[in-house]
């Protein structure tokens, strides 16, 4: 059961929190990272905001169940720090990311200007995850006009020796990993790495926020990355490895790195604009990272709002993986559901069906569906098979809540033999 008393009902465009980040919780949380610290969760993000007084210095907000949010402050009191400052001239830090080497507590951020390469990403060390964080200086920096990686956007990822590796890039020269000396934080050889993912012309090279995690059982290193403009349509897509310097492959067998194929086919769309019934939907879900909390997967991600897309809100969600090893993302955000047994006789009754299509730069729509018991069949626990539409499914079922209408539901994640996804709710649940 969920108990709905500890849900923060969402509230939009709320100007009278814009002058007071103290109340910001899910507000203003752009490109989040996040990492857990025993019993809290952590959230650091860029300086981003919509109104109020700019301030800089990447923003932290804390939780202990991924739902209710407290702004704890800035890791940088002074701002951007002035290496990266003096190469860039940027007034804000982006893109950050915060991991753990034995008793120290590593910052990675990036300082750059919209649609320039004059970029920076450094790294700075604190005792406590709070901060406040000492600066070390360069990691990698990037020159305007040169070919290359753009240096924003670092994620770290251990591989499954437990060496940390980070991967970065935006748009341009597309996005690399190397791995990290974790006594200093900074690159173990000198040099931008190895090249995982890039896009072409075409598509304005519109390739950013990679995150890499490993996964165990099915011994894969998966790339989640975000397609197009973070303004507008925005998306999160995955491909995997068998190694962390690739080459990283979709659903399909594409590379994430093929140039002449269809630009909008390569990489498996998991999520992106949608809008159920009796809500006006979300829209450019993306610059995502990926928390594993014991043997639950969660993704953080921000997302706007679709009438006024300045406002930007945190969202977190259960990653469900299918029996042949694909990350799927829940179309409804977590709100303390746990993992039971969904039986068959639940599942039959009318659904909000999305297929994510991955040419639909706007809001993929939902369309009820009547799903009978013949529809769905049962693989192992909450594997199932679902036809619908004459097309076959194949995914996972689960608890969870309908933030739309305000009561418990069940979810499904699946996907169809060529890799689309398809996300979906009950709506007659009794």
């Amino acid at each position: 059961m969920i108990n709905s008393i500890q849900l923060p009902k969402d509230k939009l465009y709320d100007e009278t929190v814009i002058h007071d980040d103290s109340k910001w919780t899910t507000n203003n949380a752009h490109d989040p990272a996040i990492i857990k610290d025993g019993d809290w969760y952590y959230v650091f993000s860029t300086d981003a905001q919509n109104g109020g007084e700019f301030k800089a210095g990447i923003q932290i907000r804390k939780s202990q169940d991924l739902i209710n949010w407290t702004f704890v402050g800035r890791a940088f009191a002074e701002g951007v720090p002035e290496t990266a400052k003096k190469w860039t001239g940027a007034n804000g830090l982006w893109a950050p990311e915060v991991v753990n080497y034995g008793d120290t507590y590593y910052m990675y951020y990036a300082a750059s200007q919209f649609g320039k390469t004059q970029s920076f990403i450094g790294v700075a060390t604190s005792d406590t995850i709070e901060g406040p964080y000492t600066d070390l200086g360069e990691v990698y920096k990037s020159v305007e006009g040169t070919d290359g990686p753009n240096a924003i956007d670092p994620n770290i990822t251990f591989d499954r020796d437990g060496k940390p590796w980070m991967v970065y890039g935006s748009f341009f020269g597309g996005l690399y990993v190397a791995e990290i000396n974790p006594s200093t934080g900074k690159f173990v050889k000198e040099g931008r790495g190895t090249l995982l993912a890039k896009r072409n012309r075409s598509v304005d090279r519109a390739l950013e926020g990679p995150y890499i995690v490993y996964h165990p059982t099915f011994d894969y290193y998966y790339l989640f990355v975000s397609y197009d403009s973070l303004f507008s349509n925005y998306n999160i897509r995955v491909a995997r490895s068998k190694n962390i310097e690739g080459p990283y492959v979709d659903f399909n067998g594409n590379v994430m790195t093929d140039l002449e194929k269809d630009q909008y086919t390569i990489g498996m769309k998991v999520l992106g604009g949608y809008r159920f019934e009796g809500h006006d939907g979300w829209v450019a879900p993306g610059h995502n990272s990926i928390l594993t909390d014991e043997d639950t997967y969660y993704v953080c991600h921000h997302i706007r709002a679709p009438k006024d897309k300045r406002w930007h809100y945190l969202h977190i969600r259960k990653i469900s993986w299918t029996r042949d090893g694909w990350p799927l993302v829940s179309p409804q955000r977590y709100a303390g559901e746990t993992d039971e047994q969904v039986n068959i006789g639940r599942l039959i009754g009318k659904w909000e069906w999305i297929v994510v299509d991955q040419h639909n730069d706007g809001q993929d729509i939902a369309t009820v569906v009547e799903l009978t018991e013949k529809s769905w069949s049962s693989l192992s626990e909450n594997c199932y098979n679902v036809s619908v539409q004459d097309t076959l499914f194949n995914g996972v079922v689960s608890n969870g809540w309908d933030w739309e209408n305000w009561n418990e539901t069940i979810v499904y994640m699946g996907k169809d033999s060529q890799g689309n996804v398809a996300i979906a709710k009950k709506i007659d649940n009794k």
